[in-house]
């Protein structure tokens, strides 16, 4: 049975006679592990109807050809998935709430999946007041359900943590495929072609000023391909390497969570049955689970989650009261975007955002740090920060990376040691990335010659 608490009812109603249940694929693109696919099956099953599976393929804020290559990549694989599960595929260019409406006509019931941006939820809003059927949103993005662990904006992991463990194990259970009963597939005639997701790009004139990420594909396959070798290779030394740029140790999982194309419930569970100690595995799941929860939170509970207001009111207090300190340096966007600053170690980050579409999260952090200090006002640090990781990560635009960036601004930290510049917000600099790795070799990866051999 799908938990409860993951459905919710946007527009009640007895189910009609139709010619299909719908499930309205947008944030969950994945054929297995997906509550609110399993949930439109059991629904269709119990009306003897088969299940039809929309997406519609719409402008998202600041996507790119980046973005959409790589989320094409996903579909066309998960349309492949669908269909050997006996479930048609259909989707179509436009807003969903153009698109949604008309497929739903014929249907019996709309199931969608949850999201947690602004824009996510106007979506969700808009295609439920423009049908006529009940409509079921069922959230499957989350381990559990953000209204369940929490009422209101948790001020840090430390006060959101308890709450997630009291209920893992209510919710860390994995989800059952249901057989379909009757096939959809070719049911609804009309449907753009996914065989070419670059050819799909032009056609839809993406905006191709960024280019697609390099040895980075979209789709499960490739996601399962990674987790294995990290889980096979990696995990063991998740605690001690996880937070070394210069080392191999994370599972490069974030892409795929982003676009939905692997469930986090599924990695938490592999991880589980894993040959790993209980300090790396526990340490792994502080990230996936706690970290990545507190960012949902975080976009659920304040709709300002990227703008500069949103951020503590001690933060903004102490960054006003310091913001006319001489700064060392200051740059304009261009040379932020170009990695044109005087810091070899900030110009590597950039270099591996700019070609791979991800940058190691400890570098994350320095690099969020850097730009407050090396901007003229912390408002523009804030706005030039979401500019550059949601233009260029394969995984920007996503409650994780607006609560990331807010972290470097004080999000979800205390105040620190009071500094110029930077007032009581945690501070970072290169020679603590020189103390604790060999980032020398980080530096020459991205910006020497060892360069040419990842472009």
């Amino acid at each position: 049975m799908i938990h409860e608490a993951r459905i919710h009812r946007m527009a009640d109603g007895q189910v009609r006679r139709g010619q299909y249940v719908l499930y309205w694929m947008q944030q969950a693109q994945r054929a297995e592990f997906n509550h609110a696919l399993e949930y439109a099956i059991e629904q269709a099953n119990a009306l003897r109807l088969p299940v039809v599976v929309a997406f519609a393929l719409t402008g998202f804020p600041e996507a790119n050809r980046r973005h959409y290559q790589f989320m094409l990549e996903g579909l066309r694989e998960t349309e492949q998935r669908l269909a050997k599960r006996g479930i048609g595929f259909c989707i179509r260019a436009g807003p969903p709430e153009q698109v949604i409406p008309g497929l739903a006509k014929n249907a019996a019931l709309l199931v969608g999946d949850a999201g947690y941006l602004r824009v996510q939820r106007d979506w969700r809003t808009a295609v439920a007041a423009r049908v006529s059927c009940p409509v079921v949103l069922v959230e499957s993005d989350a381990i559990i359900p953000v209204a369940a662990v929490s009422d209101h904006a948790e001020f840090a992991a430390r006060t959101i943590r308890p709450k997630i463990h009291r209920l893992l194990a209510e919710y860390l259970q994995p989800v059952k495929p249901r057989p379909v009963a009757v096939s959809s597939v070719g049911l609804i005639k009309r449907s753009l072609p996914l065989a070419n997701p670059e050819a799909l790009c032009r056609r839809l004139r993406c905006d191709d000023r960024v280019p697609a990420a390099r040895h980075q594909v979209g789709g499960l396959a490739a996601a399962n391909k990674l987790l294995e070798r990290f889980l096979g290779h990696r995990l063991a030394d998740y605690a001690t390497e996880s937070s070394d740029p210069v080392m191999d140790g994370c599972s490069h999982m974030s892409a795929y969570l982003h676009f939905g194309q692997i469930s986090a419930l599924d990695i938490a569970k592999r991880v589980q049955k894993s040959d790993a100690s209980r300090v790396a595995t526990e340490a792994y799941l502080e990230q996936l689970i706690v970290r990545r929860e507190l960012g949902l939170n975080a976009c659920w509970f304040n709709r300002a989650y990227d703008r500069y207001a949103a951020l503590p009111a001690w933060a903004r207090k102490t960054l006003d009261e310091h913001r006319k300190d001489k700064r060392e340096f200051i740059y304009a966007r261009s040379e932020w975007e170009a990695g044109a600053t005087h810091d070899p170690c900030w110009n590597a980050a950039q270099a591996e955002m700019l070609i791979t579409g991800q940058m190691h999260n400890y570098m994350r952090m320095y690099w969020g740090k850097k730009l407050l200090e090396w901007s003229r006002t912390p408002e523009e640090a804030f706005e030039t920060a979401l500019y550059l990781n949601n233009k260029y990560e394969l995984d920007g635009r996503d409650p994780n990376g607006f609560a990331g960036v807010a972290w470097c601004f004080g999000l979800h930290d205390r105040p620190w040691t009071e500094r110029p510049v930077f007032g009581t917000i945690r501070y970072m600099n290169a020679n603590g990335l020189r103390r604790k790795f060999d980032i020398q070799d980080y530096v020459e990866r991205w910006l020497g010659p060892k360069r040419e051999e990842l472009l």
